[in-house]
């Protein structure tokens, strides 16, 4: 009888563990908070990168470019 109390508390426990480990392990990437920081930050870059192609090609006068670096700045 007391071998198995010790057995069925000692199943508990490991069950206990394992459901406690399961919690904690994200579903997915996606859903991990330093992937969504990660997604957001290559957004911003990339967002950058189009201003500065914009700026680049565009046959505009200085002070146009002058507002569009001010603007990269003021994000």
């Amino acid at each position: 009888m007391v071998v198995c109390i010790v057995l069925i508390v000692m199943v508990a426990r490991v069950l206990t563990a394992r459901y406690c480990a399961m919690e904690n392990i994200p579903q997915s990437p996606v859903d991990s908070i330093d992937a969504l920081r990660l997604r957001d930050e290559v957004q911003q870059m990339k967002e950058r990168i189009q201003v500065l192609e914009r700026v680049i090609t565009d046959n505009h006068k200085s002070v146009d470019l002058d507002r569009e670096i001010e603007r990269l700045r003021d994000r």
